[in-house]
């Protein structure tokens, strides 16, 4: 199992994890991709990676669904939107993976979704093999 840390610098972001997630993946695997988030107030999602304005459009939306300060709010820690934010994206992600690569749409990233920072985050990743995977691969964690 690998693990990716991540450090983020606001607030709240959209902060791309591809490259990570790629530079980890052997070549000529192909199975799943599985990412799971270490953290309550922060989630993982795909969405379009082209256009810079769409994570901005997307904060902006959880935001105004969530807002920060709210009376109804009850964790005595002050950070309740970011953990219903967070449960809002999920904290898991499986990909498909063929010949060891992601198999991402053309416009798609994976981002990790931090919504209570700045902090130092992980996410974990495993690799799950197809049962196409030779098995001499898989024994040797390619």
């Amino acid at each position: 199992m690998n693990e990716i840390t991540v450090h983020s610098k606001k607030h709240s972001a959209m902060i791309p994890i591809t490259e990570a997630v790629k530079s980890r993946i052997p070549a000529h695997f192909t199975g799943l991709c599985h990412l799971f988030s270490l953290h309550t107030t922060a989630g993982l999602t795909v969405n379009e990676n082209a256009d810079p304005d769409v994570q901005s459009d997307i904060l902006a939306a959880l935001e105004k669904a969530v807002p920060w300060n709210s009376p109804e709010y009850r964790h005595a820690e002050g950070n309740s939107a970011a953990h219903v934010k967070a449960s809002m994206l999920g904290f898991d992600l499986t990909l498909p993976v063929r010949d060891g690569d992601l198999e991402l749409g053309c416009w798609q990233g994976i981002y990790f979704c931090e919504f209570d920072g700045p902090r130092e985050r992980r996410v974990r990743m495993m690799l799950i093999p197809s049962g196409d995977e030779p098995l001499i691969r898989r024994m040797a964690g390619e």
